[in-house]
């Protein structure tokens, strides 16, 4: 089974992710991904600079959540080899996944943790938005207010108020998600709070053949 997280900028898609770690799912972080890819590929990285005439990811940033036209070119140079790369990734868990089941010996407790450990989830912020959604059995969008939002992104002290306002703007809205969720997580209070909504999600996940 593949479930992919996504939700609005600062809304605690990865925290959530790594609380299905927790519970024996693997995660593939597509914004990990991408930053293996942007430092690696030079085919990318050679249509990035023809595009932005740079390849400081920080200028891009700012030209892009300033101009929505720039943020789709991006985005239609990045999406497909993103996708591509999540693809492999997945087809490396399973064949993994399918060595392991093969083994005769192994006992059923252990079976049981293996068949955990086939479970993926997909941390990726712009999912729906780059129309990976078939990669997917079920998505769970992680909300969280704007007020809480931008707090915690304040917080990390990466950008501006200003800044983060605009790249929330440029994203889809979250409505808009929720709309194509399977789930949603409300990470607006305490861990503990988003945890007892994980648990509550992976026993539905569990019964689901």
């Amino acid at each position: 089974m593949i479930i992919g997280i996504t939700g609005s900028f600062g809304s605690g898609k990865t925290t959530v992710a790594n609380m299905f770690k927790k519970h024996g799912f693997r995660v593939i972080n597509a914004d990990k991904l991408y930053h293996g890819l942007y430092e690696n590929e030079k085919p990318l990285r050679k249509k990035i600079l023809e595009e932005f005439k740079t390849l400081n990811r920080d200028k891009i940033k700012k030209i892009v959540f300033k101009d929505y036209k720039k943020l789709k070119r991006l985005n239609v140079i990045t999406h497909p080899i993103i996708i591509k790369s999540i693809k492999k990734e997945i087809n490396k868990i399973k064949k993994h996944y399918k060595r392991k089941t093969m083994n005769k010996k192994i006992n059923e407790k252990n079976l049981l943790k293996i068949k955990n450990k086939n479970k993926i989830i997909i941390d990726a912020p712009l999912l729906i938005e780059a129309k990976a959604q078939k990669l997917v059995d079920k998505i769970i969008v992680v909300k969280c207010s704007k007020k809480e939002q931008i707090k915690r992104l304040l917080k990390n002290k990466k950008y501006s108020k200003k800044e983060i306002e605009q790249i929330i703007k440029s994203q889809m809205p979250l409505r808009g998600k929720i709309k194509r969720a399977g789930f949603v997580v409300d990470n607006s209070k305490d861990l503990d709070h988003s945890k007892k909504q994980v648990k509550d999600i992976i026993s539905i996940l569990n019964s689901i053949r």
